[in-house]
């Protein structure tokens, strides 16, 4: 291991973090490579598989996303035909979401290639280490980190 692989490499938790995402990124996308989904794609559509038919606001509230964000990751998934939006039938201003057939037997062929990745993920680092880490990354994510207002100097 080189110096800058070392851990603690970084006291900057931002850094560490956004290293780590990327490599366990990288990982779970080439594990989903073979259903064609990146796992963006598939944390999205399994997001709204266990959502019940969610409003793109709601969708991007539990993705920690910007609406134009989610938009931007729904429109291959649009084109692909695996999702569908549609109006809110009490509110038409409201977009809602939902996988189509074609969406849930892409899910369920992902969910599969997720599940071996997974498993050797968990191998690699230990179940209960796994477990761990993902209660600390959710509350971390459930934090309320928004800067205050920095005063006017004069």
């Amino acid at each position: 291991m080189t110096e800058a692989r070392k851990p603690g490499f970084s006291d900057c938790n931002n850094a560490t973090l956004r290293r780590a995402a990327r490599s366990l990124g990288r990982f779970y996308d080439d594990a989903l490579a073979p259903s064609g989904l990146k796992s963006t794609q598939f944390g999205l559509i399994f997001q709204i598989h266990i959502s019940d038919e969610p409003a793109m606001g709601t969708i991007a509230e539990a993705m920690i996303m910007d609406l134009s964000a989610l938009g931007h990751t729904l429109k291959p998934l649009i084109r692909d035909g695996y999702v569908e939006t549609f109006a809110d039938k009490d509110d038409r201003r409201v977009k809602r979401v939902r996988l189509t057939p074609q969406g849930q037997a892409k899910l369920d062929e992902a969910l599969k290639l997720w599940s071996v990745a997974q498993r050797e993920f968990e191998d690699k680092v230990g179940a209960e280490q796994a477990a761990k880490l993902r209660a600390a990354l959710d509350a971390v994510a459930d934090l309320n980190l928004e800067m205050p207002t920095a005063a006017p100097s004069n």
